[in-house]
């Protein structure tokens, strides 16, 4: 094949360290966007290893993306073509040709073809069936700068294949300055364990005009992506593409965006903006593959100007001839994972420097070039450095099954750019153990190795297997097509898409390719062990709701009563559909994708689901027999514990019936009511707040052995003080049946007891004769010393005619307080020394209230007066 020579140097460089040893070599290639390593390495490999297989050697090259790798394979095969004129060079033209491809549902490579472009997924799949990949004598992994997590995986397994078979080239290409650690990690493999040499090539871009254009919008608001943002970067886009074409006709731009959805109405938005005559184009992974390659391959002679709007397909590993102008929202797509909703999905993210830099690059690749980005340099100096690599946030299942399948389970002694997060990574394995897809050792089953081969989540090909039995291979391949495709259900509803799906239109076709091959692996896959067999079989329109419900059971869901739009998943999350959507009313759905809402979702929920399937309250039994359970239920509610025996699905209560509590179940109903409302669930008794407050005293004066109670002292040990009572409460009784004083005294030290009415009294006799109760301070939780913390006596002012000493309580420690009231009970004086009263303020006292109080007695001389109770006339 034709070698090219641009790479120049670094062409040279790269095939002596391939060369370095008479078996083969690896190495890893470190060239920005724009200096063509995507068409010149496979080559360069395929002419090392030219002569070493029957009928050739084979070269695979990775492409991340389905168009990266059809438009790669087709213009290799236009420049072979062009250097081999009588070469079958045209990719796609035979299975004879020299360059080919394979992507899901599609391949053009045959026995004779050269360099096959593949996705990470197929390399995977065949290393899965052919772990020494026999026949192929390189493998190229182009783009391993974005992190997928496929490409991630294949790096370490490909690094361990290299172990087994010394001959086979491994080559790694990066776009950014993170080679060296790439280079380390394929250099574990060889003998020394030295790092695999690195091959620099310099960047070929031509000048690049960087200007910034932001938006008065917020780029982001509640629901994701602003209306007003993606206006402004319509109108950007145009006006800077008319300012392009005023001074060169065959500027061409490139506009970024986040999705499909934005994508979409930003080109809307263009074709009524753009220059007249100026062709607006979509590029995302929903777009057919015609149309796709249509974006990517440039435009034809004496063609209209174009602006083509895209996701980050066209980030990298894509040139698409004639851009010259970029338009750059700043924002990418990333996958998150919510571990504590059970929730995975995309979610709006500023993108990566790096990012940034490679969107940009696009302008410069063929000319001098000029990028717009929609956001201002605050911005950009606040992105990461780099994406996040996807194994670090998102959904590990498919990847745990393939590790397990590998013989690498959790990916443990593989050498992996960055391990497996460990909680991801045990919720992925706890999904195999439920599939029965990996056994107790964590390596693959016979029905795991099964679901592998089938490029869709375990999840799905479970339900794929077992669903076969009970609707028929082709409507379970449908459901399948439907869930695991492109192809975005309108207002959520899955059974909506499908009718849309059967028709002639190209999207239609793709779809009936998807089944037919879904249909083939359910043939030769199929489940051994089927064991979900629904009451009846469900209609067609039932058929999406039932499989989804096999693969996803912890998403079933069941309308919230009184919230239209608002669902409870089994898993226990709530989610709300889209406004407007057609699922709106059905009581019960299979959820097949929920996520995180970018704001708060139209139900307010926070969670958002984005396809579903209706589904009948029978067939969510059916299809989730282990989340259905039956459990008694107690609160401790007005008093008593009531208790009901409820009927559920996972999170989902089915049923709920009053029941007499359990022992059990009622104890557990109490020790929660105590745990969070504390002994106030049973309430105080006078008596029992008098005693409390007394034994506190005694506490906080002598110690042990009087008892702790406080609160927290009291809590932790109710079975020692409080047992019978608390039984009793378990077996249904009410508080009102239980007073704490006569428990509390089960607290009192012996001998000690005894001397309980004497250390502490309830109440004192006063000179009058009277006995007046003590009220003693709640000291159970403080020992502060000051008056507020000493036992009250509240008495009349003429009781204590004659009383010269304060009386002190605890063996002498703690002195009485009083409140000298007047003959009314108001308050008079309050003083803990009766002897310095009478001396002083006494007098006042007297000078103001006889007039007031004329019957009772108000001598001058407190000292030597009867104490008394009674009026003047009464004594």
């Amino acid at each position: 094949m034709g070698k090219g020579l641009v790479f120049g140097a670094s062409l040279d460089a790269l095939a002596a360290a391939l060369a370095r040893s008479d078996d083969a070599g690896m190495a890893v290639v470190q060239a920005p966007p724009g200096t063509g390593k995507t068409t010149l390495v496979p080559p360069l490999v395929a002419n090392l290893v030219s002569g070493r297989g029957e009928p050739g050697p084979r070269v695979i090259v990775t492409q991340p993306r389905r168009v990266a790798a059809r438009s790669a394979a087709r213009r290799l095969a236009a420049l072979d073509a062009q250097a081999s004129p009588d070469a079958k060079s045209r990719a796609g033209a035979s299975k004879g040709a020299r360059v080919g491809y394979t992507v899901r549902g599609e391949s053009t490579a045959g026995p004779a073809t050269l360099v096959e472009f593949v996705t990470p997924g197929i390399l995977m799949r065949r290393l899965l069936k052919d772990p020494g990949l026999d026949g192929v004598q390189a493998v190229v992994l182009d783009e391993i700068h974005e992190r997928g997590l496929e490409t991630d995986l294949l790096i370490g397994m490909l690094a361990e294949v290299r172990e087994l078979r010394g001959d086979l080239i491994l080559v790694a290409m990066s776009a950014t300055v993170d080679a060296p650690r790439f280079a380390t990690l394929l250099g574990r493999t060889a003998e020394d364990g030295a790092p695999a040499p690195v091959v620099d090539c310099p960047s070929a871009l031509h000048p690049l005009t960087v200007d910034w254009v932001p938006s008065p919008a917020p780029r982001l608001d509640g629901r994701g992506v602003s209306p007003g943002f993606l206006d402004h970067v319509a109108r950007t886009a145009a006006t800077a593409h008319a300012e392009a074409l005023d001074g060169d006709p065959l500027v061409d731009a490139l506009v970024f965006l986040p999705g499909a959805r934005e994508v979409n109405e930003v080109a809307a938005r263009l074709r009524s903006l753009a220059r007249h005559g100026t062709e607006v184009l979509e590029l995302h992974g929903q777009v057919a593959p015609k149309q796709q390659d249509r974006a990517v391959s440039g435009r034809p002679a004496g063609g209209t100007p174009r602006i083509i709007v895209s996701t980050a397909l066209a980030e990298s590993s894509l040139t698409v001839p004639g851009v010259r102008l970029v338009i750059d929202a700043g924002l990418s797509r990333e996958p998150r994972r919510d571990a504590a909703r059970g929730m995975s999905g995309l979610v709006t993210v500023s993108c990566s420097k790096a990012s940034a830099e490679q969107r940009a690059g696009r302008a410069a690749r063929q000319g001098p070039g000029r990028v717009v980005r929609c956001y201002d340099e605050q911005a950009f100096a606040a992105a990461p450095a780099h994406q996040t690599p996807e194994i670090a946030v998102a959904d590990l299942t498919g990847a745990a099954l393939l590790l397990a399948c590998w013989g690498s389970p959790r990916g443990e002694g593989l050498a992996l750019p960055d391990q497996p997060p460990a909680a991801a990574i045990d919720d992925a394995v706890e999904v195999l153990r439920e599939l029965g897809a990996i056994s107790a050792d964590g390596f693959a089953t016979d029905l795991g190795k099964s679901l592998a081969l089938v490029p869709v989540d375990p999840r799905l090909a479970r339900a794929l297997l077992d669903g076969s039995a009970a609707v028929g291979r082709k409507a379970a391949a449908e459901a399948v097509a439907l869930v695991s495709g492109d192809q975005r259900a309108p207002g959520a509803d899955l059974v909506k898409l499908l009718s849309s799906l059967h028709g002639t239109d190209p999207a239609a076709k793709r779809f009936a390719e998807e089944v037919r091959r879904l249909e083939t692996l359910t043939l030769r896959e199929a489940s051994t062990n089927v064991h979900l067999v629904p009451p009846q079989k469900p209609g067609r329109a039932e058929v999406p709701g039932f499989i989804v419900a096999l693969a996803f059971p912890d998403r079933i869901a069941r309308q919230v009563p009184g919230e239209g739009s608002t669902y409870l998943l089994t898993s226990g999350t709530r989610a709300g559909l889209p406004a407007g959507s057609s699922l709106a009313g059905h009581q019960w759905l299979a959820v097949a994708e929920v996520s995180r809402a970018q704001g708060r979702d139209a139900a307010g929920t926070g969670a958002v689901i984005r396809s579903a399937a209706p589904l009948s309250e029978e067939l969510a039994r059916a299809t989730a027999p282990g989340l259905l359970g039956e459990v008694v239920r107690a609160r401790f509610d007005d008093g008593r514990v009531i208790a009901r025996l409820e009927r559920s699905l996972g999170a989902i209560v089915l049923s709920s019936t009053p029941v007499r509590p359990t022992p059990e179940v009622g104890r557990r109903a109490v020790a929660e009511a105590l745990a969070k409302s504390g002994l106030a669930t049973i309430g105080w008794s006078a008596g029992a707040t008098a005693l409390r407050r007394r034994l506190a005293l005694l506490r906080r004066e002598l110690g042990e052995p009087w008892p702790d109670v406080s609160e927290p002292a009291l809590l932790a040990g109710l079975d020692h003080w409080l047992a019978p009572e608390l039984e009793a409460l378990a077996e249904g009784r009410g508080v009102a049946s239980i007073d704490l004083e006569e428990p509390l005294r089960r607290l009192l030290p012996w001998p000690e007891a005894a001397g309980l009415d004497s250390l502490v009294p309830e109440r004192i006799e006063v000179p009058s004769g009277s006995r007046i109760r003590v009220d003693y301070p709640d000291v159970s939780d403080h020992s502060d010393g000051n008056d507020d913390a000493r036992p009250v006596v509240a008495v009349k002012l003429q009781e204590c005619f004659g009383w010269d000493s304060t009386p002190r309580l605890v063996n002498g420690r703690v002195p009485v307080l009083f409140h000298l009231l007047s003959p009314a009970g108001r308050p008079l004086a309050v003083t803990g020394d009766l002897a310095s009263f009478w001396s002083g303020p006494y007098a006042q006292v007297r000078a103001e209230m006889r007039g007031r109080y004329p019957k009772h007695p108000w001598p001058e001389d407190p000292w030597t007066a009867t104490a008394t109770a009674k009026t003047k006339n009464r004594m």
